[in-house]
């Protein structure tokens, strides 16, 4: 087999490696290995791998804890859903993130680079998945985001045009690649937002794609010492699943619960440490809030308990989780190793960007471990479907799954609140 020379690589592909190498911070050889495995597994389960469902009408193994599932991971930050899914027998066969610095901690973690802008993806292309996972921008939803954007004159929710309408990018995919679950993750606030209305739009749209929708708000203290509030949506097709299937979430652990001595590092950098300035700036900020009856201010996260909420704002300053040092010390924020554990990420998993960059992607992730219960519960749906399957009771899945012949009759259209 001759050689391929760089003189042979187009101009327009010679760039993107030399571009793509130097923003991932590796080697351009490094990268072009990289995407040619990536090639080859994707190329490898597309001729070799059924969804769990098309492998439901020949035969499957049904027995134990786990079921062999496929799902993708759409907005996937570092991939907290992969990981929980993973652990409940999924395989990922396909991700998408666009952010540079979170790509490079996916590459890290999962040995491939997720494809980029959603908007700019085929959604035919995408394989063939059992389970489609999301956890689509929460910005335009979330308190803080909608304070902020109408502080300034912004719109917000399904107005937002650069994330808001992502949703609808994200249902192009449900209505084209019909997969028997989806499973979506965003703030508490979404059921509030705008009085409802935003919500509703998520749950008409989806209904309208023939998904029946269940979703929880859950806290994530009785998994990781903190008081971390989402709201997850679990989609069941209704052409895949009968009519009497109920989906249930999972119930909250009755004990374990950790606590935060457990995620502290037995000696951390003198950086961490709050500065003189700094801590007398948020005590005055804290006291001049408390006067006027307000809730803001800095927050000592108590050692036998759990701490606030961790946001991506948490590299600014650190106030909302602070360690306490003794009265001779000022405090200290979290290490960005300590914020991995305070997300249940383990220590195996190699912190690979900036401390800034670390912190916004712990505090824009979800916690593995929740997301690994809610697995386990839709495993059970697909376990008894499964067994159904086996005794012929199974409603067989129209041929929806297939490409149409003409997309035009196949766009969500968008709907006003």
């Amino acid at each position: 087999m001759p050689e391929l020379l760089l003189r042979d690589i187009p101009a327009d592909l010679k760039s993107w490696i030399y571009e793509t190498s130097h923003d991932l911070r590796i080697s351009q050889k490094e990268l072009v290995l990289s995407v040619l495995n990536e090639a080859s597994r994707v190329e490898k389960a597309a001729r070799d791998q059924l969804t769990l469902f098309q492998h439901a009408v020949t035969s499957v193994e049904i027995d134990g804890e786990s079921i062999p599932f496929t799902f993708i991971d759409l907005f996937a930050g570092i991939g907290g859903m992969r990981l929980g899914l993973q652990r409940v027998g999924g395989q990922c066969v396909f991700s998408c993130e666009w952010d540079k610095y979170a790509q490079k901690t996916y590459r890290a973690w999962h040995g491939e680079i997720p494809e980029g802008d959603i908007c700019q993806i085929d959604p035919f292309s995408i394989p063939d998945h059992d389970i489609l996972a999301a956890g689509f921008p929460c910005q335009p939803f979330s308190i803080a985001g909608v304070s902020k954007k109408k502080s300034l004159g912004l719109a917000h929710g399904f107005k937002d045009a650069a994330q808001g309408e992502l949703f609808f990018y994200l249902a192009k995919v449900i209505e084209a690649k019909r997969p028997p679950v989806i499973l979506l993750e965003n703030v508490k606030n979404l059921k509030s937002h705008d009085q409802g209305k935003t919500f509703s739009v998520i749950q008409e749209t989806l209904d309208s794609l023939n998904y029946s929708i269940y979703s929880q708000v859950i806290d994530a203290r009785s998994w990781v010492p903190q008081h971390r509030e989402r709201i997850f949506i679990v989609g069941l097709d209704r052409t895949t699943f009968a009519d009497h299937t109920n989906f249930v979430f999972p119930p909250v652990p009755s004990s374990g619960a950790p606590k935060i001595r457990d995620i502290l590092e037995p000696d951390i950098p003198r950086k961490y440490t709050l500065s003189d300035h700094r801590w007398r700036y948020l005590q005055e900020y804290a006291a001049r809030h408390k006067a006027a009856g307000n809730g803001f201010g800095y927050g000592l996260a108590p050692l036998d308990g759990v701490s606030r909420t961790l946001s991506a704002r948490y590299y600014k300053d650190g106030s909302e989780i602070l360690i306490h040092q003794g009265r001779r010390k000022n405090p200290r924020r979290l290490s960005p190793r300590e914020a991995a554990r305070l997300m249940g990420f383990p220590d195996a998993l190699p912190i690979v960007v900036s401390d800034t960059q670390a912190y916004k992607q712990f505090g824009n992730a979800v916690v593995p471990m929740v997301v690994e219960a809610v697995g386990r519960q839709i495993v059970k749906i697909f376990r008894v479907q499964l067994l159904q399957a086996n005794n012929g009771c199974l409603l067989k899945k129209n041929q929806s799954r297939r490409k149409p012949s003409s997309r035009r009759n196949h766009t969500v259209r968008r709907k006003n609140n």
